[in-house]
């Protein structure tokens, strides 16, 4: 009897064991899950990091600017023959981020497109925004531009503040072509919000436009890739520019093609 009591007690003492050691392993499963989680958004931090020092990540305020002059890091011109507009840093009263805005002021004779890009950024899919007010008097037209090889080819996100009309163009070689236009109702506000994303779906590229946080305007093109962002007046304007904003976007395009079914 006692050498049965003993065995029993030993395969107790075994399973006791085996339990102990169960309950360890499935105390130690939410620490290696845990561990293999911090891994994947240290490296998502990485790669972010990486963007950023690649100097994408990008806000221009203009208050550490001097008045009177063009804004640093930045290079006017124009899509034909015409006079350069006049940009220039000023201090506004009303300014967003006071106390600088840039200004903006075009005199075309004819259709022209004026534009004031910011030198050695290159997005391919940027998500840009600008705060934007119409000067005294006049009828401002104007916006952004994303893609922008040059003066002449560029993707255009423009608020006719006199018609109400918002129209998002390509201009390929000096030639524009609409994508897309519509009606807006613009706030009873000094200053209103335009902000430009690009992105890409699969093998779809698509340009989303918003006024004041409202969408307006989804548009698809792919003529134009990687590019220069930046601000654009058009023929007889005067406006006042703000806070611009420009980061990249990830891109949802696959590595390697779908497979076929």
């Amino acid at each position: 009897m006692g050498v049965h009591v003993s065995h029993v007690g030993r395969n107790l003492l075994a399973t006791l064991a085996l339990l102990s050691v169960v309950g360890t392993v499935f105390m130690i499963e939410p620490s290696l899950s845990y561990g293999v989680q911090r891994e994947t958004q240290e490296e998502k931090a990485a790669n972010l990091k990486q963007q950023a020092k690649g100097g994408l990540f990008q806000q221009w305020p203009f208050d550490q600017e001097s008045p009177g002059r063009l804004p640093n890091g930045f290079v006017s011109a124009v899509s034909g023959e015409e006079l350069l507009a006049e940009w220039v840093v000023q201090q506004h009263p009303t300014a967003p981020s006071p106390p600088n805005i840039v200004a903006a002021s075009s005199n075309c004779r004819q259709l022209c497109y004026q534009v004031l890009l910011a030198e050695g950024m290159q997005y391919e899919y940027p998500d840009v925004s600008v705060r934007f007010h119409a000067a005294p008097g006049t009828g401002g037209s104007g916006g952004v531009v994303v893609g922008a090889r040059d003066a002449k080819n560029f993707y255009g996100a423009i608020v006719d503040l006199a018609t109400q009309q918002v129209r998002f163009i390509r201009l390929s070689s000096g030639v524009a072509t609409m994508l897309g236009q519509t009606p807006v109702n613009l706030k009873p506000v000094d200053w209103h919000t335009l902000r430009v994303q690009r992105n890409t779906i699969i093998s779809k590229d698509f340009v989303e436009v918003f006024v004041d946080g409202t969408l307006v305007l989804s548009v698809e093109d792919q003529a134009l890739g990687l590019g220069q962002v930046g601000f654009v007046v058009t023929d007889k304007s005067a406006m006042l520019f703000d806070s611009f904003h420009a980061i990249p976007l990830f891109s949802h395009r696959p590595l390697s093609p779908p497979p076929a079914y």
